[in-house]
């Protein structure tokens, strides 16, 4: 396992580099529109009247929404080459409408291609979702194992 990355005509990338932050306005569209292409019918991420019911104060993101966003984020950085390799994440405080999440992340480690990402995502409740992003730099996407 190496500590750089030298990918053709892109700046080198080591452990302990950073990711610029990312904003993510959390709106009622977003969070029904992510359930919704998701297929996640559930009450909760559409309904605010049953969310409520169910102890909830608002209709709140779900699970593949915020997987989304965080492959989005590492993906967005690397450019157009990076492909996905896996999404590991946890969540905690719920994203509700009219808040903002905020994206960081860390390179853990670069192996060839492979780029391991630490990401975390706040809001104004706390720790949204924490976990690890690994993906591949190369426009042909490396091994697809």
């Amino acid at each position: 396992m190496g500590d750089t990355d030298t990918r053709d005509g892109a700046e080198a990338v080591r452990a302990g580099d950073r990711l610029p932050p990312l904003e993510i306005a959390i709106t009622r569209t977003l969070i029904v529109a992510g359930a919704l292409a998701s297929r996640d019918y559930q009450d909760v991420h559409h309904d605010a009247e049953r969310a409520r019911a169910k102890g909830s104060p608002d209709v709140f993101m779900n699970i593949l929404t915020t997987n989304g966003l965080v492959g989005r984020y590492v993906t967005d950085h690397f450019g157009p080459g990076a492909t996905l390799r896996k999404v590991a994440i946890r969540l905690g405080a719920p994203n509700h409408p009219g808040d903002t999440m905020v994206l960081t992340g860390t390179v853990e480690e670069v192996d060839g291609d492979t780029v391991t990402v630490r990401v975390a995502g706040t809001n104004g409740v706390g720790r949204h979702v924490t976990g690890t992003v690994t993906v591949s730099t190369t426009a042909s996407g490396g091994d697809a194992r």
